[in-house]
């Protein structure tokens, strides 16, 4: 379960499945997906650019919430602001709601009125209102820009742009960088303060295979649970009460009972973060040759520890559950991306890469010795990134 804070990216990853099981990967943001709508109509989309995401009218975007401000995805299934997500994105909401008397995290929970629903302290979800293209704005004050002044000056003009953008309203916002710099994106978002917990099942089911099981191919977890977003008797977001009334979306997904068949157009919508794909030669090493290990090394120690701690009671096991269930994620995650970065031969294929680009560059002054220059600054940072790696662990 992934709790780091950072700007947050809605993206768009699409797949097609033929009879050979061949995906056309990729992430895309809605706003631009019209990019890609003649191939993604070749392989069987239905849809139209903007049922996917539209500001005149309701769209698919307007039935997708970030949950809890991290890289959680629900979605909105009911015309009663009725969300299903991951179990282990509702884990800590459900841990935090257990005790040894009522243990609903191991014996799960359903909710057969709407009083009984449980209200959930401090969680959120977010809809997006809309995306702007910012880069002109922002490229404009970073212009003259030194590296020693550039954080402070791209914190001022993201904080003016969001101030501009959602005064007088009661939105929220944030800029989002993409490309290492090179484009900035706006994105105004509606937040909903009031989710209460509907469902959940057993921690048998919802946790099935444990870490074992974890970052795997297949994976038989029932990894679900269910809450709803209430709002005020106006129609806008209020903190929770007991005159408040389930949330009436502007766009919800209907579920089909009819099942997939081989060759079916298949989508994936929501916020999974950002990825380090573009990554060099030396990001590489560093992260398989020290980082990681060392993460997995302090992670192991902490779980064994924690794990004594909690087979002692049921009350210190399900105060910490949530926490050890978002450190063992990332400790699982972590020796899985080393493993296969070194089985999958990534270094020698970046290393390959940036010969061919070493070699193309030799007649460009822009570029000649880039891959030197990286070279040089990973050599100075590794020590810092091994110290940090111990602090942020610790």
């Amino acid at each position: 379960m992934n709790k780091i804070k950072t700007s947050i990216v809605l993206l768009l990853l699409t797949f097609f499945f033929n009879d050979l099981a061949m995906a056309d990967e990729g992430m895309w943001i809605p706003m631009l997906i019209g990019k890609n709508y003649e191939q993604m109509k070749k392989q069987g989309f239905k849809l139209k650019p903007e049922d996917l995401y539209s500001i005149n009218k309701a769209s698919i975007k307007d039935a997708i919430v970030s949950m809890g401000g991290g890289f959680c995805t629900a979605e909105v299934v009911s015309n009663k602001g009725l969300i299903f997500t991951n179990h282990h994105c509702g884990y800590e909401s459900i841990s935090a709601n257990s005790t040894p008397q009522n243990d609903i995290l191991d014996n799960g929970f359903y909710a057969k009125t709407y009083q009984e629903e449980k209200p959930i302290t401090g969680l959120y979800v977010q809809f997006l209102v809309r995306i702007e293209d910012v880069t002109p704005e922002v490229a404009a004050a970073l212009k003259d820009a030194t590296d020693a002044d550039r954080g402070l000056k791209l914190q001022n003009i993201s904080k003016e742009i969001v101030a501009n953008a959602t005064k007088g309203t009661h939105y929220d916002g944030n800029v989002s960088v993409f490309y290492g710099g090179n484009q900035y994106f706006l994105y105004i978002y509606e937040k909903y303060t009031d989710v209460r917990l509907v469902g959940a099942p057993p921690q048998s089911v919802g946790k099935f295979g444990g870490e074992t099981d974890n970052w795997e191919w297949p994976r038989h977890t029932g990894d679900f649970s269910i809450f709803r977003i209430y709002m005020g008797k106006d129609g806008q977001p209020a903190d929770y009460s007991a005159d408040n009334v389930p949330y009436t979306p502007k766009q919800f997904l209907p579920i089909s009972l009819k099942g997939v068949k081989n060759g079916d157009f298949a989508m994936v919508y929501g916020y999974p973060g950002r990825t380090d794909r573009f990554l060099t030669s030396n990001g590489i090493r560093l992260a398989t040759e020290e980082t990681n290990p060392v993460i997995v090394k302090l992670r192991d120690i902490r779980l064994k520890a924690w794990k004594e701690e909690m087979n002692k009671s049921i009350d210190t096991r399900l105060k910490l559950s949530s926490k050890y269930a978002e450190i063992a994620n990332y400790w699982k995650y972590f020796i899985g991306q080393t493993e296969q970065l070194k089985s999958l031969g990534i270094y020698d294929q970046k290393q390959k890469e940036e010969a061919g680009f070493t070699k193309w560059a030799a007649d460009k002054p822009a570029y000649k010795g880039l891959m030197k220059d990286y070279q040089k600054l990973y050599s100075n940072y590794e020590p810092y990134a091994i110290h940090r790696t111990y602090i942020n662990e610790g």
